[in-house]
């Protein structure tokens, strides 16, 4: 299962990057625009430090 979560991140953070652009696309509020684009950065980020080997 450990290795199946940055698999997850990596896709959520994709489906929100989507988001984030479908919603710019369709002219959302720049706030709302702004906390979807957050949080993909926090699904990427939190995928990212996942993959970082520590000390065990």
């Amino acid at each position: 299962m450990s290795s199946a979560i940055p698999v997850v991140l990596f896709a959520l953070a994709g489906v929100l990057v989507g988001g984030a652009w479908s919603m710019h696309k369709q002219g959302a509020a720049k706030g709302a625009i702004g906390l979807v684009a957050v949080l993909a950065a926090l699904a990427v980020g939190g995928g990212v430090l996942w993959l970082i080997p520590g000390d065990g």
